[in-house]
């Protein structure tokens, strides 16, 4: 199924990711997908926090519904974005679990490494991502155990 949204993919990226998040937006704009770019804007050195905060926060508020991260590892972006109230984020390096984890967990940010999958990959896996819905179902009674960990 093609992705459908009226609010645009919050992207965000640090400078080990910054490369990615580039080839990811042409890619976007390729399939005519809307998004909102909340930095980085060079290689040079950053702090991704900054940049999971800013992506998640437009999720969060309801600027966007899903965000896409991108450093080093996918690591880094994924613990910050998972510290979000509101935010599911994985960190995927392969196409099968994108899809299962919006299919099964829901999940409203990808995080991935720009110094582990290339720009090919990586735009591969963000189809996987984007174009899997929800299943809801009997997944949908441990997402709600999932999100009632953030009260602990």
């Amino acid at each position: 199924m093609a992705f459908k949204s009226d609010k645009p993919i919050a992207l965000g990226a640090d400078h080990g990711g910054y490369e990615l998040k580039e080839a990811i937006k042409q890619h976007l704009t390729e399939r005519g997908i809307a998004f909102t770019d909340y930095g980085t804007d060079s290689t040079a050195s950053c702090d991704y926090p900054d940049y999971a905060a800013a992506a998640c926060g437009a999720v969060r508020e309801g600027r966007s519904d899903l965000a896409i991260l991108c450093c080093g590892t996918g690591v880094g972006m994924s613990m910050c974005a998972n510290k979000i109230r509101g935010i599911r984020a994985c960190c995927c390096s392969d196409t099968f679990s994108a899809e299962f984890t919006r299919r099964h967990n829901d999940a409203n940010a990808l995080c991935m490494g720009g110094r582990v999958v290339g720009p090919g990959l990586g735009c591969a896996i963000v189809d996987a991502f984007l174009d899997a819905e929800f299943e809801g179902g009997r997944h949908q009674k441990r997402i709600d155990k999932m999100m009632a960990l953030e009260n602990l």
